[in-house]
């Protein structure tokens, strides 16, 4: 294997091949309904609702796509590379979010990539947020799969801009830390 990053056309191709495997999988609609299921426990202030007019009903399906072509993206370069570190490229933030929606599927998930033959590329304190546009990820998705959807794949500065305005209204009604911390009591009136 190689010790440095592949071209991003190696990586769309091989990332073509491990979301056609993962999709043709006997296990897939069962993964795919439960992680869409898992739902109710998305909680995250600053991952999904930085998307302009968020809907989970409407933006989960699209999202669900956008997150195995990442996750995609990252085994392909783990397989090109043998190197966990460099397979972590750059992500959007609700697309990261997605992906951890379908990370909390552990034994489906884990089944479907023992069968497929790909290894599942995921640790948060490696992850990268900070899709750029234009960057590695950005090259290498466009050669698989044509220009990601804006409304998921967006940049890290826009991200942030979002999160302020996000933060500040959370910060209106006492949720402080952008949804980190209160000081609501919930003790009977």
């Amino acid at each position: 294997m190689s010790t440095s990053m592949p071209t991003p056309a190696q990586t769309g191709r091989r990332a073509q091949q491990v979301l056609a495997a993962i999709v043709a999988d006997e296990e897939f609609a069962a993964f795919e309904a439960a992680t869409l299921e898992y739902s109710s426990d998305w909680q995250c202030f600053t991952g999904f609702p930085v998307i302009e007019r968020w809907s989970l009903d409407t933006d989960k399906g699209p999202l669900f796509t956008e997150g195995l072509r990442a996750l995609a993206l990252k085994a392909a370069v783990f397989d090109l590379t043998g190197d966990e570190r460099l397979a972590e490229v750059a992500v959007a933030v609700p697309v990261d979010e997605m992906t951890h929606a379908m990370i909390a599927q552990p034994q489906l998930f884990a089944r479907i990539a023992a069968r497929t033959g790909f290894q599942l590329i995921h640790q948060t304190d490696q992850e990268h947020t900070d899709y750029t546009g234009d960057d590695f990820t950005h090259r290498a998705y466009r050669l698989a799969w044509g220009e990601p959807p804006a409304r998921y794949w967006l940049v890290k500065d826009e991200v942030d801009r979002r999160v302020k305005i996000l933060s500040a209204r959370y910060a209106s009604i006492g949720m402080d830390r952008a949804g980190r911390e209160h000081e609501i009591t919930f003790a009977a009136a």
